[in-house]
């Protein structure tokens, strides 16, 4: 019996904060969605939500040329 799709949590790491703005360490929370699709939910002062039509597109805008890491939490 095939096995459903699944949403896939993760968070974004980030090791050098190049904007001076979100800090280091874990600075969002995510989920991939079945479709391929994602959600970032941003932390700290001003809290927000993404919606992105994949997770590389997530990770082309924000992750700052390896500054920040996507992170697989399950």
């Amino acid at each position: 019996m095939p096995t459903e799709p699944r949403v896939r949590r993760f968070h974004l790491q980030r090791d050098d904060d190049v904007t001076g703005v979100s800090g280091t360490g874990r600075v969002a929370d995510g989920c991939l969605w079945p479709d391929g699709s994602a959600n970032v939910h941003w932390s700290g002062e001003h809290r927000s939500n993404v919606f992105w039509p994949s997770v590389e597109f997530a990770e082309a805008v924000h992750g700052h040329g390896g500054a920040t890491r996507i992170v697989w939490d399950d």
